[in-house]
């Protein structure tokens, strides 16, 4: 049985570690002005992976936030994985070359498939799908427009891709602490033989908790925003219930050496 991770989040907004509510880029709160200070921070909390977005390059359609980016490359030994203006594979390379273990692709998985797809295939484990979800329906650039997929379709696409996982956002319920969306979320998990990541609305340590349950099992981890910055969830409490839960399962811990290109 998977490991289950618990993701903390760095938003990057005009260099900035930010969180925003459903994705609004003017409900935007600064929690630290020094990612990679942030990011240092939750490798000595004991978290065994980084979740990375640049903001502004997922409504530009390219990186924008990159020296940001890199610092944290540069500052951390934990494996990094990073979304937010990766639409082509010049990008998916260069990132890749530069330290980033697994780049994750949303606009360009609805708009070019086959673009995933070839990169899947020369990056074996080290490409990921980003599907965010409103109302049912996935959005693209920034969650600015919604397509007429659905998750599930979307996650179908690439079955036999090679694609390492699926991080899957409920866009209702992102930034505002109301809880994960476990039922849509396990329901995607279900319909595909892709790893699932879970996201948008953890808030507390009862979130972990439930994430921990057994119908959870197919679920690859969880990513946690505000909640940590709130304060909402303690870093120590979290990482302990699930290395009990990990170590009642038999899972192996997740490697926590970051790939290089």
């Amino acid at each position: 049985m998977a490991a289950m991770i618990l993701f903390p989040a760095i938003d990057l907004k005009e260099g900035r570690c930010v969180r925003l509510v459903q994705g609004d880029m003017a409900q935007a709160t600064i929690f630290n002005d020094d990612p990679a200070d942030q990011a240092l921070t939750f490798q000595r909390q004991g978290f065994e992976w980084l979740h990375l977005v640049d903001l502004d390059g997922a409504f530009a359609g390219r990186p924008v936030n990159a020296e940001a980016v890199r610092r944290i490359l540069r500052e951390v030994a934990i494996p990094v994985q990073l979304g937010g203006g990766i639409r082509d594979m010049r990008t998916v390379e260069g990132w890749l070359s530069e330290g980033v273990a697994r780049v994750i692709i949303g606009t360009a998985a609805v708009q070019d498939p086959d673009f995933v797809r070839e990169a899947a295939r020369r990056h074996p484990g080290r490409i990921a799908v980003g599907i965010d979800a409103k109302d049912g329906r996935v959005a693209v650039h920034g969650w600015a427009e919604t397509s007429m997929l659905t998750a599930e379709e979307l996650g179908r696409r690439f079955e036999d891709a090679g694609v390492s996982a699926i991080i899957y956002t409920d866009i209702a319920r992102d930034g505002v602490l109301k809880g994960l969306n476990i039922p849509m979320t396990l329901a995607l998990a279900r319909a595909v033989g892709i790893p699932v990541i879970a996201s948008g609305g953890l808030a507390s340590l009862a979130d972990v908790q439930r994430l921990l349950e057994p119908d959870c099992a197919a679920l690859a981890g969880a990513i946690t925003g505000r909640a940590l910055y709130d304060g909402r969830i303690e870093p120590g409490e979290a990482l302990t219930l699930i290395a009990r839960a990990r170590g009642a399962r038999g899972a192996a811990p997740p490697d926590r050496v970051r790939a290089r290109g």
